[in-house]
């Protein structure tokens, strides 16, 4: 026995989301043997363009019963039976979440129309059900209302049910350690199965074949697995969307990192919210004015023409200023902590020894600051991160120059390499960035030994690679 259902709510998601309308066939396989359908009072507003997409308005269901007073009879038309929808899991996990919010537990096996018509009759562009019906000559009548597209459901799941080889694929959505169930309509089950058990990252991809989330994981194939039961209202809306999924190994989690990082700023995808907004780099720079004192400066790093340290924020570089000019006994004025003034006067900075005042020559206060560089300079290394490759034959490498996140490779165990030109031939090149930066030196501080630095026998090390 199955009951079919179709629910009009207040908007996408799960959480928040209130029942303005549903609709239930009760069907035995051949017949409609019971129907219950009902407006519901959601207790709330119901948005302008809900009203738009269904007709149903806040005057049409101010006198309707609430969830609550309608419950046992969705309780009683539903039991023992199968809970059958067009994209199944947003109807159920709806119903399921209202229920919870009345005290109520609501548990039934559950078959989706969307994903059995995807396995029994393919080959259509497009299985909404309003697309669907129109191609299986199925009447629709009160589209977008809940007796109308849950009466249409009943005829397409008739069809289905009568379709060559049913009985072995609804048999086989009904076992219990299916995951049929849990993947979104819209997705093919091969596509989930290829999927890999190692670190990488992965795309999310609409019918469109546009990137719609990119993330990453230790474990790919159960990183994705939890999208599908998270209920939150964007994960529902982004995994009703997902058509299909692509996937590049990446050998080891700060590869995965990397590589996340990039394909964000590269694809902006619509349902990742992190990592979109391009941070403006700044460099500390240095300069010589015509009275022979050395400045300390920053300004945006397209400005600078040799950057002696990066920063991804103003407060950054004026804080590191501070820090150099207290360090080394630097004046504010020249370090451009203070404009337009005489005299330094910094409240954080008391230590000048008088250059802005006329008390010290310029050839004493620029062996500071230039001692001061020299500190800054050495900050700057050029090296790699060995970590595991994607295969047991190959290493993964992450370059940074002069400090500089420059890109990754994955280098053959048996290549020859000797020089960091023998590095460049199998790195992808990437740009930094303050993600780039904060997950580099992380993984420094947790993984000192995975360091080859080129100051201090790189070479030697490199050839072991």
């Amino acid at each position: 026995m199955y009951s079919i259902v179709d629910i009009e709510t207040t908007g996408n998601g799960i959480k928040g989301n209130k029942i303005t309308e549903i609709a239930i066939f009760k069907f035995d396989g051949q017949k409609v043997v019971d129907e219950f359908t009902s407006l519901v009072n959601p207790e709330c507003e119901i948005p302008y363009f809900i009203t738009g997409l269904t007709g149903i308005d806040n005057h049409m269901v101010r006198d309707a019963p609430t969830l609550l007073e309608i419950a046992p009879q969705i309780l009683e038309i539903t039991q023992d039976t199968i809970f059958v929808a067009h994209s199944v899991n947003f109807d159920y996990n709806v119903i399921k979440e209202e229920f919870r919010t009345i005290g109520i537990s609501f548990v039934r096996k559950k078959l989706c129309t969307v994903r059995l018509s995807r396995r029994l009759i393919p080959g259509f562009s497009s299985y909404s059900l309003g697309k669907l019906c129109t191609s299986l000559d199925i009447p629709i009548t009160d589209r977008h209302r809940a007796r109308g597209d849950a009466h249409a459901t009943v005829i397409l799941f008739r069809k289905l049910l009568e379709t060559e080889n049913s009985e072995t694929v609804f048999g086989s959505f009904l076992n219990a350690r299916s995951q049929e169930a849990t993947l979104p309509p819209s997705l093919q089950r091969e596509v989930y199965e290829r999927l890999p058990s190692k670190p990488g990252i992965y795309y999310f991809k609409n019918s469109k074949g546009e990137n719609i989330y990119v993330g990453k994981a230790k474990n790919i194939k159960k990183r994705v697995l939890s999208h599908f039961y998270d209920k939150s209202t964007k994960e529902v809306q982004m995994c009703r969307e997902t058509s299909n999924i692509d996937f590049e190994l990446s050998g080891n989690e700060l590869l995965a990192l990397l590589m996340e990082s990039a394909a964000i700023k590269h694809h902006y995808p619509l349902y990742n919210r992190a990592q979109k907004r391009n941070v403006v780099p700044y460099g500390v720079f240095s300069y010589e004015d015509r009275q022979g004192i050395m400045h300390l400066a920053f300004n945006k790093l397209s400005q600078v023409p040799r950057s002696l340290i990066t920063f991804y924020n103003t407060t950054d570089c004026r804080l590191f200023i501070e820090q150099m000019c207290i360090a080394f006994n630097l004046c504010p004025k020249y370090c451009h902590l203070q404009e337009n003034v005489d005299s330094c006067s910094h409240f954080r900075v008391a230590n000048c020894k008088g250059i802005c005042r006329g008390k010290e020559a310029a050839t004493a206060y620029n062996k500071r600051v230039q001692a001061a560089i020299e500190n800054m300079l050495s900050e700057k290394q050029t090296y790699i991160i060995k970590d595991k490759g994607r295969t047991i034959d190959e290493d993964a490498l992450v370059l940074v120059q002069e400090g500089v996140y420059s890109g990754y490779g994955f280098v053959p165990k048996s290549a020859a390499v000797n020089s960091i030109e023998d590095i460049l031939a199998y790195i992808t090149l990437q740009k930094d960035n303050l993600e780039t930066t904060r997950l580099i030196q992380t993984h420094r501080v947790k993984n000192p030994n995975s360091i080859l630095d080129f100051s201090s026998g790189f070479l030697k090390s490199a050839q072991k690679v």
